[in-house]
C-alpha cells in the first residue's frame, strides 16, 4: 500500500471535517462535557470491536455501579466479567478490572493524564492510551482506530482499505494532519473517527455526504477496488468463540459455582466444549474449583 502525504495545507481537510462534526456528531454520554476520564476509558475499552448501540446500555450500567476506578477495583474480577454481559471478547472486562486496580495503586484512584502512564496500565495499548489522553484530557495525539485508518486510507492514499495492521507511514500521515492546538487536535481525532463511523463506512460509504469529497484521493482516482490480501469477515456460529460465550453465560447467570453438567448441556460437541472451557480457564475468565465445580474468578 502506497501512503501519500496529505496536502501541505492540512486545514483544507481538517476544517471541513471539524465543521461537519459540529453539526452531525452523535450525542453520546462519554462525549458529554461532564464525562469523567474513567467513563471515557471504560467506553474506549467497550467500543473495541463492538458497535455503539450494544455498548450504550452496558456502559450506563457500569457507570452506575462503578462510577470510579476504586469502585470497580474493590469488587472481584468475576463481577466485571458478569456485568460485561454479551458485549463479546470478555477478556476486556478483566483488562478493565486490572486497569482499575493499577489506577488505585499507582495513581490514587484517578485516571492518569500522562500518555506514558496510561500506556503503562495493564491491558491498555497504544490506541486506548492515545484516545483517553485526547478525549479525556484534550491532548494532541494521533488516534488511529479502524474508522480513522479507513478514512485516511481513502482520503490521502486512494486506497479503499488500510493495511491489516497500522504502519509507521499511517501514523506519520495522521500526525501531519493534527491541528497544532491540543484541544482542537483532540476534537479533530474524534471528528474523523465519527466520519468513518457514519459516512466513510467500510461496506457502503455515503460519499455524497462527505465534507471532503472533492479532496478525497480515492474518489478522484475513480474509487479503485481494494487489491490487497483477502479480507475475510469474522464468523461466529459454531466457533469456539460462540461456545465460550455460552459457557460464560451459564456462569454469569448463576448465583454461585456450577456443576460441570450445567456447562456440558449448552454445547453438544464435547471436544470443542472442553477446548473452549480450557481456554476460558487459561484466560482467567473461569475458576475451576477443588470440588469439581466452576465459577467466575473471585
Amino acid at each position: 500500500m502506497t501512503i501519500r502525504m496529505p496536502n501541505p495545507q492540512p486545514e483544507t481537510i481538517t476544517g471541513p471535517i471539524l465543521d461537519w462534526y459540529a453539526e452531525h456528531a452523535r450525542d453520546l454520554p462519554w462525549r458529554a462535557p461532564d464525562a469523567t476520564p474513567w467513563g471515557i476509558l471504560v467506553s474506549e475499552i467497550m467500543l473495541q470491536q463492538t458497535p455503539v448501540v450494544r455498548v450504550l446500555p452496558v456502559w450506563h450500567e457500569w457507570m452506575r455501579r462503578w462510577p470510579t476506578p476504586a469502585a470497580l477495583a474493590a469488587e472481584p474480577s468475576g463481577e466485571a466479567v458478569r456485568a460485561w454481559g454479551r458485549l463479546g471478547y470478555p477478556r476486556r472486562a478483566l483488562r478493565l478490572h486490572g486497569a482499575a486496580q493499577a489506577i488505585v495503586e499507582r495513581h490514587g484512584g484517578e485516571v492518569p493524564d500522562s500518555h506514558e502512564d496510561l500506556l503503562a496500565l495493564p491491558g491498555i495499548g497504544a490506541y486506548t492510551a492515545a484516545a483517553v489522553a485526547s478525549f479525556a484530557f484534550r491532548q494532541r495525539h494521533a488516534v488511529l482506530d479502524t474508522n480513522v485508518r479507513r478514512v485516511l486510507a481513502r482520503l490521502v492514499s486512494a486506497q479503499e482499505y488500510p493495511p491489516k495492521a497500522p504502519t509507521r507511514a499511517e501514523v506519520k500521515v495522521a500526525e501531519s494532519l493534527l491541528p497544532l492546538d491540543p484541544p482542537t487536535a483532540a476534537r479533530w481525532s474524534v471528528a474523523v473517527m465519527e466520519l468513518g463511523a457514519l459516512v466513510c463506512t467500510a461496506r457502503s460509504p455515503r460519499c455524497v455526504d462527505c465534507p471532503v469529497l472533492d479532496r478525497c484521493e480515492w474518489q478522484l482516482a475513480g474509487r479503485p477496488a481494494y487489491d490487497g490480501p483477502p479480507r475475510r469477515g469474522q464468523t461466529y456460529t459454531g466457533t469456539d468463540r460462540q461456545c465460550r460465550g455460552r459457557l460464560l453465560a451459564v456462569l454469569r447467570e448463576a448465583h454461585g459455582p456450577v456443576e460441570k453438567a450445567a456447562l456440558d448441556v449448552v454445547w453438544s460437541d464435547a471436544v470443542q466444549r472442553e477446548r473452549a472451557l480450557d481456554g476460558l480457564i487459561a484466560d482467567g475468565l473461569v475458576d475451576p474449583l477443588d470440588d469439581g465445580r466452576y465459577a467466575l474468578p473471585s
